[in-house]
């Protein structure tokens, strides 16, 4: 079992990253159904909350079912992060996470997200503005540095630990990598073993597949593994590496009819949680994932991203199953 504060978590459990514009609670219903462990909102600025700008809020839903459940914020000021970690707390999340990680130009130009990680004092009193203004346990989700030349995750996984943090997810990349080139666990590993290290450590960074999660699991040694982008579309996943680690074995491929039945279910609680609109506008970039890989598929493709109605999309998902076949795996 894995502890984070009060929180039990099963053995080396699975981490949904959180991911602007992807995380939310539809997509995170379906990888809590597909096994995920722990999830965390997209990222909601420190300063957006305090503004009570509507974006902000939103991404403060959450839900029951999610369970165990984070929020994620992020800034580059003190009293803005204390205040927004206050904000978190009213809707009662199982943990508030910070990003220090996100390498995206107009994150880090405001002093947030990965650009902190060039000011590691500032990084401290960050997350220390946070756990004080919280009775939640505080976790941090960080890279190994700006860039290979400051390498700096040793001494900031030591500093946060001090100052309160209750885990600790790496991405094994550097800033100026962004995504880029192949995420390199062996600094990760560095900190799980380091012995003044008692928090859970989380790789993030490449996990797309069962043999790599059992690999990286047996070669690092981390307490889990946090997945972002081989989520996407793809929610099955979390059972398929819980799977295999616990057989050897691979469960069999998501079938056409599992694929439509996601998709399906993905509009519909985006609509029910948005309002039809807004919930078909924001499952369309989910489509091509789901349906990745089948041959002879654009026309329906082009239907599935260019349909307003839900009832018209529902149709195109009968068609789709239909025309390809409920059990035929991709």
């Amino acid at each position: 079992m894995v502890k984070i504060g009060n929180i039990e978590l099963p053995e080396f459990p699975l981490l949904l990253a959180p991911m602007e514009d992807v995380s939310d609670p539809p997509f995170r219903r379906l990888c809590k159904a597909h096994g995920a462990d722990l999830m965390f909102s997209e990222f909601i600025s420190s300063e957006g909350l305090i503004r009570d700008a509507i974006k902000s809020r939103q991404k403060l839903d959450i839900f029951d079912y999610e369970r165990p459940v984070g929020i994620q914020i992020f800034g580059g000021d003190e009293e803005a992060m204390a205040m927004s970690a206050r904000i978190v707390e009213t809707v009662n999340p199982d943990l508030v996470d910070i990003n220090f990680g996100c390498p995206v130009k107009k994150v880090v130009c405001k002093g947030a997200g990965a650009g902190v990680l060039k000011d590691i004092d500032l990084m401290v009193r960050l997350t220390k503005a946070v756990v004080n203004s919280t009775s939640l346990p505080v976790t941090v989700k960080t890279r190994l540095g700006w860039d290979e030349n400051s390498i700096n995750i040793d001494e900031v996984a030591e500093r946060l630990q001090d100052v309160g943090i209750k885990a600790l997810s790496i991405h094994g990349r550097t800033r100026a990598q962004m995504y880029k080139g192949e995420a390199d666990w062996s600094h990760i590993a560095r900190v799980k073993n380091n012995p003044r290290i008692q928090i859970p450590i989380f790789g993030n960074g490449d996990i797309d597949s069962p043999e790599k999660a059992v690999e990286y699991k047996n070669r690092y040694g981390v307490d889990g593994v946090m997945i972002g982008r081989a989520a996407i579309g793809y929610t099955w996943i979390f059972n398929e590496i819980k799977h295999f680690i616990a057989t050897g074995n691979h469960l069999p491929a998501p079938t056409i009819a599992d694929r439509v039945e996601a998709a399906r279910n993905h509009l519909i609680w985006s609509i029910e949680w948005k309002g039809e609109r807004a919930g078909i506008n924001e499952t369309r970039r989910h489509y091509t994932n789901y349906f990745k890989g089948i041959p002879n598929f654009k026309e329906h493709r082009q239907k599935l991203v260019t349909s307003d109605e839900a009832v018209d999309l529902y149709a195109a998902f009968d068609e789709i199953l239909q025309k390809f076949g409920e059990s035929q795996p991709v």
